[in-house]
């Protein structure tokens, strides 16, 4: 592994764990040159689905598409990192055993999903995107739809 740091190849693993469900390794390393550490992942190299836009485009699955999208609606709330890493690793997961081909609307419905049930703000903000809310008259009916409804437990 190169360092980040110094680009030496010399260097040793000081921690090793495992994510909840085994898919990723996170070692903790140590540059034997500078002395500085550093994180690398290990994850099994699955086979991606192709992406289906809503304009018939075909793209390669992104893991930090999905990620960035959900981490900007969660922006200043409350909701830990390792929460938004889980929904990312579940929707990625749940992709890659429909193989071949996915709808981009497919995860965005799972986004939101996920989103209705960890936060109504962090729902709403990722909505107004995801459904390209162009009136007031949107926000307000997605509102009562969100209050109307009985919230799920996780």
């Amino acid at each position: 592994m190169k360092c980040p740091y110094c680009g030496s190849k010399r260097d040793r693993v000081v921690e090793t764990r495992e994510s909840k469900d085994g898919a990723i390794i996170r070692r903790r390393r140590e540059c034997l040159n500078c002395h500085r550490r550093f994180t690398s992942y290990e994850e099994i190299e699955e086979s991606f689905p192709l992406v289906v836009k809503r304009d018939g485009r075909r793209e390669k699955f992104s893991r930090e598409k999905i990620l960035a999208g959900i981490t900007k609606a969660c922006e200043k709330r409350p909701i830990p990192l390792a929460k938004i890493k889980d929904i990312v690793e579940e929707i990625e997961r749940i992709s890659i055993n429909k193989g071949g081909e996915i709808k981009s609307s497919e995860i965005g419905e799972m986004v939101m999903e996920k989103l209705r049930n960890l936060d109504k703000v962090a729902y709403i903000r990722f909505a107004s995107v995801y459904r390209r809310f162009e009136d007031v008259e949107s926000f307000v009916s997605e509102i009562t739809s969100l209050l109307s409804s009985p919230r799920k437990n996780n």
